[in-house]
């Protein structure tokens, strides 16, 4: 799926609740498609055009973006995740491909569907009942794509050697200002200050934002602080601290030349 020097991993996770398939390449560059698989075989979600074939993965999507440099595709059914999710890649140089099939009404658009049959109350109600799965909310989905991206992230490492291990940064979003920590630790740990004045943005809860960086830092295996230092604006605050993020993961990721091999710790081991 890459070429040897770059680092990579592609995940599975399955469970009762998620179906998600992820590729991930730190140093950026192209990633094959995400292979087809029994559990996506029959998956369109819901803002995905019905005359598309379902696997079809092109840029037309809300959070996709595709170059000689970066291959970012991001579905998770969960918008305002896929924008922080692409955001953190973009700015981290990563490519990444995510797919997920969650415990969500996104199969089909009940609207979209039922406008294409009779628009009767009783046709209406019997459509949205036969076309949408159970929904439970965003938790399992937004929790379960930290842990595989988590897993992702110290498969593609490899060896905690030759690293910076540290990065730090600052990122402004208008009137907002987020610093993000990383240490690349072994000790997985995760502090996080946002700030959030409402319950959701879109249709994820504020709330999941924090457990989800908390489950990415322990799969990933980092020490991480995500601190919003000042906004007004949700959107703003929760984008400005995934830049910084996304900048402060890009720093500690980078191979020292010179020191490859070393261990940066005076224990000995990471």
């Amino acid at each position: 799926m890459a070429s040897s020097n770059r680092r990579t991993a592609y995940i599975v996770r399955n469970t009762n609740e998620t179906k998600i398939q992820l590729s991930l390449s730190l140093d950026g560059g192209p990633l094959d498609l995400l292979p087809a698989t029994a559990e996506f075989q029959n998956y369109r979600p819901r803002d995905h055009d019905p005359e598309t074939p379902p696997e079809y993965q092109d840029t037309k999507t809300h959070a996709s973006q595709i170059s000689n440099l970066q291959h970012i595709w991001i579905w998770t059914g969960i918008g305002f995740l896929d924008h922080m999710l692409h955001a953190w890649a973009k700015h981290a140089g990563w490519s990444l491909r995510i797919r997920c099939r969650g415990d969500l009404a996104s199969m089909l658009d009940p609207v979209t569907h039922n406008a294409r049959f009779r628009g009767d109350l009783f046709h209406l109600a019997r459509n949205w009942l036969m076309f949408v799965p159970i929904e439970v909310d965003d938790h399992h989905t937004t929790e379960d794509t930290f842990l595989a991206l988590g897993t992702a992230f110290t498969t593609a490492l490899g060896p905690r050697t030759g690293l910076a291990r540290f990065g730090y940064a600052y990122a402004p979003l208008d009137e907002a200002l987020s610093r993000a920590v990383l240490d690349i630790s072994s000790r997985p740990f995760f502090v996080g200050d946002f700030g959030f004045q409402g319950p959701m943005m879109g249709n994820l809860n504020t709330q999941m934002i924090h457990h989800g960086l908390g489950s990415w830092a322990q799969n990933a295996g980092v020490t991480l602080h995500v601190d919003v230092l000042k906004g007004e604006n949700d959107h703003h605050r929760a984008e400005s601290a995934f830049k910084a993020l996304a900048v402060a993961c890009k720093g500690a990721c980078e191979r020292l030349v010179g020191r490859e091999g070393e261990v940066v710790s005076t224990k000995g081991v990471l």
